[in-house]
């Protein structure tokens, strides 16, 4: 069996809030969109059923982590890019060969207080964390269960 893997997903809360996915009538939600080879990689090659998910609002303020998701299902392909009337829509991809992959995620709790990005760089414990590297733009990425737990500790 694969040893469980740790996530930081950022969202934008005006696209798609925690709340949103807390409140999903499935209860659970497709995390469709990326157009990042390096995170459509992850998606498909890396993340499990069961991996644990830091959900993050970017451009917000405060920039925050404020819940816990986990993966439900693993990556298959991603359909919004097959559809022009989509948001997501890439006309480079094809039913043969549709070039993206999503994963399903469901929310497993809010944190009882958000982790803002100002806190994350302040913690030597969290210096390690790629959200807090220059330049470092992915909206899925890698994290330690260190840094998962530290993050889960701070947040309550």
């Amino acid at each position: 069996m694969a040893e469980k893997k740790y996530w930081l997903f950022k969202s934008e809360p005006s696209a798609y809030s925690f709340d949103d996915l807390m409140n999903d009538p499935d209860g659970w939600a497709e995390w469709d969109g990326v157009r990042n080879y390096q995170a459509r990689n992850m998606m498909r090659d890396d993340m499990k059923v069961g991996d644990s998910i830091l959900f993050y609002h970017s451009n917000a303020k405060p920039m925050a982590v404020v819940g816990i998701a986990s993966v439900v299902k693993e990556g298959y392909d991603d359909f919004h890019g097959l559809d022009p009337d989509d948001d997501h829509y890439d006309p480079k991809a094809t039913a043969e060969k549709p070039i993206w992959c999503m994963v399903d995620i469901k929310g497993e709790r809010p944190l009882a207080r958000q982790v803002t990005l100002d806190e994350i760089k302040e913690n030597p414990k969290l210096k390690g964390m790629l959200l807090i590297k220059k330049g470092m733009r992915l909206s899925i990425q890698p994290i330690t269960k260190e840094e998962f737990e530290e993050v889960v500790s701070q947040g309550g």
